[in-house]
């Protein structure tokens, strides 16, 4: 039977594996890749350090893939373990996962953009690259905790509950987490935004 990563559903996938059908695994490699790398990069924050970890976590989740019990959605699954890849990669390097910046290419930061009134002066592009560092800095200030809740919301789009399955807490924490980091952060960029 032929594989149609289109089609299929990452459990059809899974299961094929299951079945032996080895190559289905790819087409979950290929599914993921982009989004992983960029989760990744924005942990480790170095592009090539960041690939060798992604692909450390896909080879992590293959074998680990008979532990994968449907409970929660293979990504969730999958971005745990790509998380946790991460923040173990930064410690064997005597690096502190706290300590992360990410890039930000969120809504928040085009939308202050378009304010400015013009877009290509020099004083419009000192004004977004100060805004992009003073959004980077906060990010990089917040506790883990917030900070992991917040990139997966804002930059990787998942729900509450898919956040709640990788973070192990309950969707009341992850509200509140999110709550908070988007607080902490509006209060740092607030005075650029008024001026």
């Amino acid at each position: 039977m032929a594989l149609d990563n289109k089609k299929d559903t990452d459990e059809q996938l899974v299961e094929r594996v299951f079945k032996g059908e080895k190559q289905a695994f790819n087409f979950l490699v290929l599914r993921y890749q982009r989004r992983l790398l960029g989760l990744v990069g924005r942990i480790v924050r170095d592009p090539h350090e960041a690939e060798d970890v992604t692909q450390e976590a896909f080879i992590k989740a293959y074998r680990a893939l008979n532990n994968f019990r449907g409970e929660s959605a293979f990504y969730t699954w999958l971005y745990r373990i790509a998380i946790n890849t991460a923040n173990n990669y930064l410690v064997s390097r005597g690096r502190r996962p706290p300590d992360v910046d990410i890039d930000i290419d969120d809504p928040e930061q085009q939308d202050a953009q378009s304010v400015m009134a013009d877009l290509d002066s020099p004083e419009a592009q000192r004004d977004r690259d100060e805004l992009k560092a003073v959004i980077d800095r906060a990010i990089s200030e917040l506790p883990e905790d917030l900070r992991t809740a917040f990139t997966l919301r804002e930059f990787n789009g998942l729900s509450y509950e898919e956040i709640t399955d990788i973070m192990g807490c309950p969707v009341g924490t992850v509200r509140s987490r999110i709550f908070r980091a988007r607080e902490a952060i509006d209060l740092k960029i607030r005075p650029l935004l008024e001026r």
